[in-house]
């Protein structure tokens, strides 16, 4: 996978420079900016990553303006992993966080996304589209059928996020077939106050950008939310249909947005 528009240039990471540009930008936005740790940080070489990244597929967002290295030019990254190449490191990712049995007992081709970040100059334009114009183009490549992975809410403090928590489990919880759960050990509850009780414009706009995204292209929301002190983020899953993503995201290009 390779294209480019204007300035802009996506592709899929294809050599270890790639791989440690992408970690390189997960580290400003996943470590400097969010406060996020991990075993495998690399602090003095500035790099995000972990025991996943050689078995992924790293797409990747490039503005060739920006100077004249990968490093210095990337600036969107998504980590995806089909189920055909998840049996080389056993499990995904997102089974940390939540148990996946109702996904992969469906007997349908499944994809997890992981580890997106926009460069903070990014944020709000074109560049989040352009990389889901990339992921759609992956997913017909590959006829993925359901999409799923985690994606947070910034800090810990659940009553600071219990309206939006709440909001996002009236309104967009998953179908049974689709609902994926948090383990035990750390399942938080989402329906912390009543619909009617919900300041749906504020709890809408606290919604990471990113999650508001993907709800806008039909996906839905696992049940309950995974703590992480150790990234300082509240974590959410997403799953996705991607027959409804394809017909949703025809929709909201050829309205221009």
């Amino acid at each position: 996978m390779r294209a480019s528009t204007d300035h802009f240039e996506l592709k899929l990471a294809c050599t270890e420079e790639d791989i440690l540009a992408a970690q390189h930008l997960r580290y400003q936005v996943f470590v400097q900016e969010l406060g996020g740790q991990g075993d495998l940080v690399d602090h003095e070489a500035q790099l995000e990553k972990d025991e996943y990244d050689p078995h992924f597929d790293h797409l990747m967002l490039l503005d060739t303006t920006r100077g004249e290295t990968v490093k210095e030019q990337v600036i969107g990254v998504y980590r995806l992993l089909r189920d055909d190449m998840m049996p080389k490191i056993g499990r995904y990712y997102t089974e940390g966080e939540y148990d996946l049995t109702v996904l992969k007992e469906s007997g349908r081709k499944l994809m997890e996304l992981g580890r997106s970040c926009l460069h903070a100059d990014y944020r709000g334009g074109a560049a989040m589209y352009l990389l889901w114009n990339g992921l759609a183009d992956y997913v017909n490549k590959h006829g993925v059928e359901i999409l799923f992975g985690t994606a947070s809410f910034h800090g810990t403090n659940i009553e600071e996020l219990k309206e939006s928590l709440s909001m996002l489990y009236h309104r967009h919880l998953a179908p049974d077939d689709l609902r994926v759960r948090a383990v035990d050990k750390h399942y938080q509850n989402m329906n912390l106050c009543a619909e009617a009780d919900i300041n749906r414009v504020k709890a809408m706009r606290d919604v990471p950008a990113l999650i508001k995204g993907y709800l806008r292209l039909g996906g839905n929301i696992g049940d309950g939310a995974y703590v992480d002190h150790e990234f300082n983020t509240t974590d959410v899953c997403l799953v996705m249909d991607t027959e409804k993503l394809n017909a949703t995201q025809r929709s909201i290009y050829t309205r221009g947005a």
